[in-house]
């Protein structure tokens, strides 16, 4: 008996470092430091910025906001947070967005433009952006393209989940779809410095994919968005304007997402901040 409870005492332990390790405060707090920091962060200098903002968007994007919140305090100029319906919390300068997923809506949709509207050629060299990405970030923050409209970008969404498409596959297709997704944030963003926060929830943690890569050089193409949808046999079924706005930009009338070696990527850092491989490693060095 006196065994068996030690033996639970362990497993408890185990998985408690494995939760610990994946909450997603705790991440931001291991990762945006004020002191030289344990792993490779981000040491934030608060008085080397003219302004600071934050973006966050995901299931976890108000745990997230709230530690960064912590962590620059008054120095935070604005800050946009978008998460999913029910996943809303406290913050200190902004309410939370509560928008659609996986379906996005038009909150997410608004919540898209004031992004847009907040970074497109207002910030500056002298200005710091700080992106926390999660789980959900890229149905919620829809940004459909001029040419497409939410519900064209919805129909082709639920087709594609309805198809059994996976992560990789959907967001080729929604990064071509959108005016933040595949990079286009950190282009807007441009030439302020920008460091993405990211908690992944995708096997490998590939940073393209991860939210849709907001502001990640985008591996993918307008021509594998269209392989996908021909894959499942949807390229009549989508909406025209999904279909016209895909092969415009396959004939190359619609700019490519920013690939790498983009100057735009000068000014980013992509930190994985927690995934479950990093949970894993914390299980593992508890276990020892």
């Amino acid at each position: 008996m006196r065994q068996d409870t030690k033996l639970k005492g362990d497993v408890l332990r185990i998985f408690g470092e494995a939760l610990q390790a994946a909450d997603a405060g705790n991440a931001i707090r291991r990762y945006l430091t004020r002191s030289a920091p344990a792993v490779d962060g981000f040491l934030l200098n608060a008085e080397s910025y003219e302004g600071i903002f934050l973006v966050a968007a995901g299931k976890a994007a108000v745990p997230m906001a709230q530690a960064v919140e912590e962590m620059v305090g008054v120095a935070l100029a604005q800050e946009i947070v978008v998460t999913k319906h029910g996943h809303g919390g406290p913050l200190r300068y902004s309410a939370a967005i509560e928008a659609g997923h996986p379906i996005p809506d038009e909150i997410g949709e608004k919540a898209a433009r004031q992004i847009r509207d907040l970074l497109a050629g207002n910030l500056t060299a002298r200005d710091l952006l700080l992106v926390a990405v999660s789980g959900g970030a890229s149905a919620l923050l829809p940004a459909p393209a001029d040419r497409v409209t939410l519900i064209a970008k919805q129909e082709t969404t639920d087709l594609l989940l309805k198809a059994g498409a996976n992560i990789h596959e959907l967001n080729a297709v929604r990064k071509h779809l959108s005016f933040l997704k595949g990079g286009r944030l950190a282009k807007l963003a441009y030439p302020a410095r920008v460091v993405s926060l990211l908690l992944s929830d995708v096997i490998g943690d590939p940073l393209d994919v991860i939210g849709s890569g907001p502001t990640a050089p985008d591996e993918s193409t307008f021509g594998n968005a269209i392989a996908v949808l021909e894959k499942y046999n949807l390229l009549d079924r989508v909406p025209h304007s999904v279909r016209s706005h895909l092969e415009d930009g396959d004939a190359g009338r619609i700019e490519e997402t920013p690939k790498a070696g983009d100057p735009v990527f000068d000014n980013v850092l992509n930190l994985i901040v927690g995934s479950n491989l990093l949970a894993l490693e914390a299980a593992k060095r508890e276990a020892l």
